[in-house]
């Protein structure tokens, strides 16, 4: 049996997900008889069934759920190399840092300027995003390593932690809230945040209707001050953030956010490894300066 091709791949996964031949050969851009001829042949080739066909319905089976896990990992695997591979050779290579806006700590300027001074260095471009598409970002080729905050599906990667910060809950001025200390996340009930998801339990499926997950941050702030949302705000980023009508309030049991720098194992970037190593001696330094901060923080809030 030779080995199967991308190409045969690719028309699988059409057709498994579709399960409908028409639709996956529109979906591929072709006829739909090559397309079945093409099946067929993976099937004498695996030598098994990989689909039940009847006049009504396509139905995968327990091959053809099992080749389908599998030929999407393979697939992403490809287009993560390519993507890769076109990186490293164009003429000026950069490194590419995934992350979200404003979510480092307040490290990033710091670890950037300290790293441009490493002979390994390259050029850093920012590939910004959403909370949690740090990570797909490493898996698919588009980032080369990844400033993301913990807990994230760490198998295949390298991690190294950076810094510990807490969070502070932001709520419009005139809230109630506003006016109490040592607020406890039980008295958030009924908040939601910017997700549609319980203020009280973070952990939830936002509800279907709930705000948009791409709201920018002048849009977050501008609910905030609305009294529609509330949410939690990294101490770095209430710093950087002031504004009269947003209060800063500290919520005793919520937990700290965790910053960890993370990228793939099988790396063998001497940028990578360089940048790593810098932003792990900018945070050793950087710690105690924010631990200051913190506190002088949690003093007017």
């Amino acid at each position: 049996m030779s080995d199967l091709e991308v190409r045969q791949l690719r028309y699988f996964v059409a057709v498994a997900e579709e399960l409908h031949f028409g639709r996956a050969a529109e979906r591929l851009g072709m006829a739909q008889p090559p397309l079945s001829r093409a099946i067929r042949a993976m099937e004498r080739q695996l030598g098994v069934m990989l689909m039940e066909r009847t006049t009504r319905r396509v139905t995968l089976t327990p091959a053809g759920e099992t080749l389908l896990r599998d030929a999407r990992t393979a697939l992403d695997a490809v287009a993560a190399a390519a993507r890769r591979a076109r990186n490293a050779g164009r003429p000026e290579p950069v490194l590419r840092l995934a992350l979200k806006a404003d979510y480092d700590g307040g490290l990033l300027p710091q670890i950037i300027a300290a790293y441009q001074q490493e002979p390994a260095a390259l050029p850093v471009r920012l590939v910004l995003g959403g909370r949690a598409e740090q990570e797909p970002a490493l898996r698919d080729g588009r980032a080369d390593l990844a400033l993301l905050m913990r807990p994230f599906d760490d198998r295949d990667l390298d991690v190294e932690p950076l810094l510990t910060e807490p969070r502070l809950l932001a709520v419009a001025a005139n809230d109630p809230l506003a006016a109490h200390t040592g607020l406890r996340v039980a008295d958030l009930a009924g908040r939601v945040l910017p997700d549609g998801s319980p203020a009280d339990r973070e952990d939830s499926v936002p509800p279907r209707g709930g705000p948009a997950r791409n709201l920018d941050l002048a849009q977050i702030f501008n609910l905030i001050e609305l009294g529609d949302i509330v949410w939690f705000v990294p101490e770095s980023l209430a710093r950087l953030h002031p504004r009269p009508g947003v209060a800063y309030r500290s919520v005793g049991d919520l937990p700290p956010l965790e910053f960890a720098l993370a990228w793939p194992q099988e790396s063998r970037s001497p940028a990578v490894a360089a940048f790593v190593r810098t932003a792990c001696a900018v945070a050793a330094l950087v710690e105690p300066q924010a631990d200051a901060a913190q506190a002088a923080l949690r003093r007017v809030v």
